[in-house]
């Protein structure tokens, strides 16, 4: 048994808006599962694919009633890199942000709705995760959301420290998952959770009531009945858990 994070999910005004953008951004393409659900993926995707974790923009009533703690890290192969995709970040509608970083080597945006994301400047070990590095959840506790998460995935834990905390896939291919220890964590404004996947042929319910022996809670946002699951971690935060596949 195992589950595995498989993509992000973006509440939004506007999914095909949203995810256009996105695509541009990160040089992938869209698909659509059905009204009000855009997918943004890797060109040639196909699951399971340990490399990909792909991004999902879903349509909601308000989504600024709707506020999560997780963000995007693009990685970058060289510091002109770096410049020229923040210039083409912005001519697609992104816009500079201030969240009190103060003076950094990376630059941070805002999508067209309005969630930050990083353009990191060229670190080693991101030139090998395609173009998002880390998918960054600011937490109290990075210990101890490490220990959940490891537990939760079959991702690797590469490093755990009290301010940071870093997991990737079995396979050690594809962006990072990291904790950020944030002082205001209460206070970061983003639309952002993660969805993961039981591998074909696993027991999903099963899966989550692992979840919930290992600190797991159920969630209710008025999801209704659907074939997901939605369940917060040990800090709060939501995550869905999808069907097998």
């Amino acid at each position: 048994m195992a589950l595995r994070l498989v993509q992000v999910n973006f509440k939004a005004r506007d999914d095909s808006a949203l995810g256009r953008f996105w695509a541009e951004a990160l040089g992938w393409g869209v698909s659509s599962e059905g009204p009000g659900v855009t997918n943004v993926e890797p060109p040639g995707f196909v699951l399971p694919d340990p490399a990909a974790v792909c991004v999902d923009v879903v349509s909601v009533p308000d989504p600024e009633t709707v506020k999560y703690r997780a963000h995007l890290d693009l990685a970058t192969t060289s510091a002109a890199h770096q410049a020229e995709l923040v210039v083409r970040l912005k001519k697609l509608g992104a816009t500079s942000a201030d969240v009190g970083q103060g003076d950094v080597p990376w630059t941070v945006l805002a999508d067209p709705e309005g969630n930050v994301f990083c353009v990191l400047e060229p670190r080693p070990m991101y030139q090998d995760t395609g173009p998002i590095a880390a998918v960054v959840v600011n937490c109290m506790d990075p210990r101890a959301m490490a220990r959940f998460w490891n537990e939760a995935m079959d991702w690797n834990l590469y490093e755990v420290t009290d301010d940071h905390a870093r997991l990737r896939s079995a396979k050690g291919v594809g962006p990072y998952l990291e904790f950020l220890r944030t002082p205001d964590v209460n206070g970061v404004p983003t639309r952002v959770h993660l969805d993961l996947r039981p591998y074909p042929g696993d027991d999903k319910a099963a899966e989550v009531a692992r979840l919930r022996s290992l600190g797991a809670t159920d969630a209710d946002i008025g999801q209704g009945d659907v074939p997901w699951t939605v369940l917060t971690d040990i800090e709060g935060n939501e995550f869905c858990v999808l069907t097998p596949g």
